[in-house]
Formats: C-alpha cells, sequence, structure tokens
C-alpha cells in the first residue's frame, strides 16, 4: 500500500486517498476511501455517467482500476464497521436511482461490501437494474459459503481483469 501511494504522489497532483461520499446500511452516509485514481477536479458523478471517464484518469489511474488497487484503503471501512467483505457494493450518495431500487427491496439493510454478487456478475458492465437484481438474490441467499464463493469469484475476476470499462 505504501508503494502504491507513493506512486499516486508522484504521479498526479493531490491527495493520496480520494474520499467519497456513499450510502450505507440503512442509508446513512459514510465516507470511504480509495486510492485517487482519477484527476483533481473531476466530477463528484459514477464513472458510467461520465462522457469520457478515460479522459479524467491519472497516470496510472487505470493500471490501478484494472487490478482493483485503488479499493485496498477500503479496509479501513471494514475495520470501522461501515462495510463488510462482502455485500452490495455502496452507492455513491447522489446515486438516487441506484438508492431508491434497493431501498424498495430491502437491500438497504444490507451491510455494503467490498464486492459482491453483481459485482462478480459484470461490475462496471451492468446496467442499475440488473445490479439491483443480483443484490436482491444476494439478499435472499446471503450465506457463509455464498460469501466464500463471491470472494473467490473477486478473486479471479481480478487477475484475469474482467468486468472493468474503464
Amino acid at each position: 500500500m505504501l508503494v502504491i501511494a507513493l506512486l499516486v504522489k508522484l504521479t498526479s497532483p493531490g491527495p493520496v486517498l480520494y474520499w467519497s461520499d456513499r450510502v450505507g446500511i440503512n442509508n446513512s452516509i459514510f465516507r470511504m476511501p480509495k486510492f485517487r485514481t482519477m484527476r483533481i477536479n473531476t466530477p463528484a458523478v459514477a464513472t458510467h455517467l461520465m462522457k469520457n471517464p478515460g479522459d479524467y484518469l491519472t497516470p496510472i489511474g487505470s493500471f490501478l482500476r484494472k487490478f482493483s488497487l485503488d479499493e485496498l484503503p477500503q479496509l479501513y471501512s471494514v475495520l470501522n464497521g461501515d462495510i463488510s467483505f462482502v455485500g452490495p457494493r455502496p452507492a455513491l450518495y447522489n446515486q438516487d436511482d441506484l438508492v431508491e431500487l434497493r431501498t424498495g427491496k430491502g437491500i438497504h439493510k444490507l451491510i455494503p461490501g467490498i464486492t459482491g454478487w453483481a459485482q462478480v456478475n459484470g461490475r462496471d458492465e451492468l446496467p442499475i437494474p440488473v445490479k439491483v437484481e443480483f443484490d436482491e438474490y444476494y439478499l435472499k441467499n446471503k450465506s457463509f459459503v455464498f460469501d466464500m464463493k463471491i470472494l473467490w469469484m473477486t478473486f479471479v475476476k481480478v487477475v484475469r481483469r474482467e468486468g472493468v470499462s474503464h
């Protein structure tokens, strides 16, 4: 993590960590850290809503995202109790459509996770209603064995660099 922090600092101006406001359990807002992969002054919207997200990436941003190394600081959020290893990915505070769909299905009662069923089934490539369907499936089938399957699938997807669109 120290090497990544140093690389972020040396390759672009700005802070090493990006703290984003996220929606946690029961739709409470918390701050989640990631290694910064986007240039400073990038709009605070979901990447899939940007016209050309690649234009905002730092010199090492694409590499960090492809291997999910930007996610490592989220271990702080796990230790802090804001997220778990497995659960629905925490929505950005301004993803009202995602929050509304999840709330309607009771998904907001789950602790969000670093990885989840939607992430291993498409990640950035899935439209929001499909992500919510995967989140609902997870809600209805949550178990230790299912979580272990998701963790294993996450490892495989990260190694193969699958499901990352930017």
